[in-house]
């Protein structure tokens, strides 16, 4: 393509102090404060295409702009050119296809884990024939109905959901409303296989698209540390999680906590599904309140698993959702039993690794507990990392012997 070519599209321009060299490596965002705005920049559309330029005026990348986002450009293309045209989609999501057939041996798993797989902001969860995307950055929003043509494409799936839940939306001023893309929703949960055990995925009024696929190779970890006569507990436990796989691991009896009746049955679902029925027990409460009862008791359990939501979803929460994570390892390892097992786990990108395990170690030496750390796990390849993004690598997952 010659430049007279090349599509009529607005300019974006660094400020002098912005990083440059680091979107030039990979960095996929550009902060509001880092781009010279005025009335121009602040006219574009939600997001509409633009060329990214330094501060010198040298052009760096295609991006997508959102003016009402902080994350105010995302990085599309390192081709200025480039048409997000029904190939420009094809092409990526073969891409991303390519990667989970190599993987996985049937079709559920996460085929879409947003800037990795060169989609910034967009997830998409496949569940056999359905999948369900959650577009939250307004150029996926600008762009759904190209997406939608060119899932169904590369993947021949039937049913295409859009999730519209998540917080993330609201951040880039997008609706709340979930639609039917494609296909008839599904009217009942549907059965989803994974280390032995069948999960039920409510596809239409769960929780984000229904599923959370990627703690199944810390769920396998789980597994393999029980065996017959093994008791487990499972907290904050949504639809199963770990305590499935532990039961499909060999474990005699799983008691799973979660706070909601909705999940928990959904749990009790999949557990009859897997014939795993008379071993599986459930109680609903909020997570530090069972636990504290079930320290009352005197419960003791060769491994139990603490899985919560976000406790520090943004760098303004850390320090409490670090307290927080402490406080769930004291109240949990006193119901471990000696020689037993436990696991903590974070879905906090703004907890990093190294205090998320110091917060851990606080709480089970303030429960008087000796431990060895055995283990650290990470969200599944089906949620790859990009290098240049830490935010990409949110789930952390230790493992300890106590």
């Amino acid at each position: 393509m010659t430049h007279a070519d090349m599509p009529d599209r607005p300019r974006i321009r660094l400020k002098p102090k912005a990083n440059a060299r680091g979107l030039r490596h990979g960095f996929p965002w550009v902060y509001a404060n880092d781009i010279v705005t005025d009335r121009r920049t602040r006219k574009i559309a939600p997001g509409a295409l633009a060329v990214l330029e330094d501060d010198k005026r040298a052009p760096i990348a295609l991006v997508a702009v959102n003016p009402d986002s902080k994350i105010m450009c995302r990085v599309l293309d390192r081709d200025l050119s480039a048409q997000l045209d029904a190939g420009w989609f094809e092409t990526r999501l073969r891409r991303a296809l390519d990667l989970r057939e190599r993987l996985f041996d049937a079709p559920f798993y996460r085929l879409v884990h947003a800037e990795a797989d060169g989609f910034p902001g967009v997830i998409i969860d496949r569940f056999g024939d359905a999948c369900v995307i959650q577009p939250n950055a307004a150029w996926a929003e600008a762009h759904l109905d190209l997406l939608t043509d060119a899932l169904v494409s590369v993947t021949g799936v039937t049913t295409v959901l859009k999730n519209a839940s998540g917080r993330t939306r609201g951040l880039e001023g997008l609706d709340d409303v979930n639609q039917t893309l494609r296909g008839t929703a599904p009217d009942a949960p549907l059965p989803v296989p994974m280390n032995g055990a069948t999960y039920m995925a409510d596809l239409t009024g769960g929780q984000k698209t229904g599923l959370f696929y990627d703690q199944r190779p810390n769920h396998a970890f789980a597994a393999r540390l029980t065996g017959p006569g093994a008791h487990v507990l499972d907290v904050f436990s949504h639809v199963g999680g770990f305590g499935l796989a532990m039961l499909a691991g060999g474990a005699d009896h799983a008691l799973s906590v979660d706070g909601s009746a909705a999940a928990l049955t959904l749990a009790e679902q999949g557990a009859a599904a897997s014939d795993f029925g008379d071993r599986f027990e459930t109680r609903q409460g909020d997570a530090f309140d069972v636990l504290t009862q079930l320290g009352e008791e005197g419960a003791q359990f060769d491994v139990v698993i603490c899985d919560p939501p976000a406790f520090a979803p943004s760098k303004q929460a850390l320090d409490a959702g670090l307290r927080a994570y402490e406080r769930i390892a004291r109240l949990a390892a006193p119901l471990v039993k000696p020689g037993g097992y436990l696991g903590l786990c974070s879905c906090s990108h703004a907890a990093d690794l190294t205090r998320f395990r110091e917060a851990c170690a606080r709480g089970i030496g303030r429960a008087g507990r000796q431990a060895q750390m055995i283990h650290t796990g990470f969200a599944g390849p089906d949620h790859p990392q990009l290098p240049q993004l830490a935010e990409s690598g949110y789930l952390k997952s230790v493992f300890y012997r106590l």
